[in-house]
């Protein structure tokens, strides 16, 4: 089968395509012939050599979650049959013809969603979903930031949140992208290039705070997310872009009684996945289908251009997601 795969740690260019063998599998296994596969930043940090490489037995091919057919499944696998529409997430391999999916990490695919945009679901909305509801156990009437707002994550989160009820503030870096928060459902939105989002959050809240924070910066933002918090608030660090390493505030962190929550999807055993899969499709899948939830899409690539995918994921102007399309012939150039 075709494949992107990575000759060496560094910047896009150091993706190519290459016949790579059909992906093994396994009895628990769900084999899908992939007509969307999403694009991630951990994809990019593992084309840099920065993110841990898959475990052991999975392909050294880039990609954590697709959307496609179902061509075979394991003898012991229930509920999946050849020709079924499905989106996966999976351990890697996702940016190929064929990839390989635990059955207990596949999930229908919306019936009303295109099978090419639906490989922008699982990542971003499973772990909006786990990070708001499993982590931060928000509820409805409360009030949840979210860093970047306008980003895959941070487009699923705002729907989510939303449809439990909950009031949303995003941070953004434009105009343009909080115009489109504000259409997908955010109540208020703060430009961080020009506002200070701690102080704003606490004016717009009527000095009361946010209740809960969805955080993709890490260290940069701890202080700042500490002070914006609500007493009994629940800081999600979801991201490190901002670095790894912050002192904190004990007192504050005492006197208004945070939990600090820290949370990786991918570093997950399989049970576990299994079972924030199974959370997810429970609870959020049917939003798909009565319109509540939709993936925000900025752009469909052919799986040929993922060095173009790349780039774009890279400028910092991406409104939700980038998937590339998986068609026979498209990924031969």
């Amino acid at each position: 089968m075709k494949a992107i795969v990575v000759e060496r740690a560094g910047g896009p260019e150091a993706m190519r395509v290459e016949d790579v063998p059909d992906p093994q599998t396994g009895p628990g296994d769900v084999l899908i012939r992939v007509a969307g596969a999403g694009v991630n930043r951990a994809d990019v940090l593992q084309r840099m050599g920065f993110y841990p490489p898959p475990p052991p037995g999975a392909p050294d091919v880039l990609g954590l979650e697709v959307s496609g057919e179902v061509v075979a499944a394991g003898a012991d696998v229930r509920g999946w049959r050849t020709g079924d529409r499905v989106m996966a997430l999976i351990e890697g391999g996702g940016y190929a013809e064929l990839a390989r999916a635990p059955a207990a990490q596949v999930m229908a695919a919306p019936a009303n969603v295109d099978l090419v945009t639906a490989a922008g679901i699982p990542e971003v909305f499973i772990t909006a979903h786990d990070g708001l509801f499993t982590r931060a156990r928000l509820s409805a009437g409360e009030t949840v930031l979210i860093h970047g707002g306008a980003g895959g994550v941070g487009t699923a989160v705002v729907q989510l949140a939303k449809r439990a009820g909950a009031q949303t503030i995003v941070t953004a870096g434009s105009a343009e992208k909080l115009q489109r928060c504000a259409g997908l459902g955010a109540d208020w939105g703060i430009d961080y290039r020009n506002e200070d989002f701690a102080a704003r959050t606490l004016e717009l809240t009527a000095g009361r705070g946010a209740d809960v924070i969805l955080d993709l910066m890490g260290a940069a933002y701890l202080e700042r997310n500490m002070s914006a918090l609500a007493r009994d608030g629940r800081l999600v660090i979801i991201g490190l872009q901002g670095g790894v390493s912050a002192e904190i505030d004990l007192r504050t962190l005492s006197a208004k009684r945070i939990s600090v929550i820290g949370t990786q999807l991918r570093a997950r055993p399989a049970e576990q996945k299994a079972a924030i899969v199974s959370a997810f499709t429970g609870d959020a899948l049917p939003g798909f289908d009565d319109g509540a939830l939709s993936p925000v899409i900025h752009r469909v690539l052919p799986l040929a251009e993922a060095v173009e995918a790349h780039r774009l994921l890279e400028s910092g102007e991406v409104i939700g997601k980038v998937v590339l399309r998986v068609q026979p012939g498209e990924s031969a150039r």
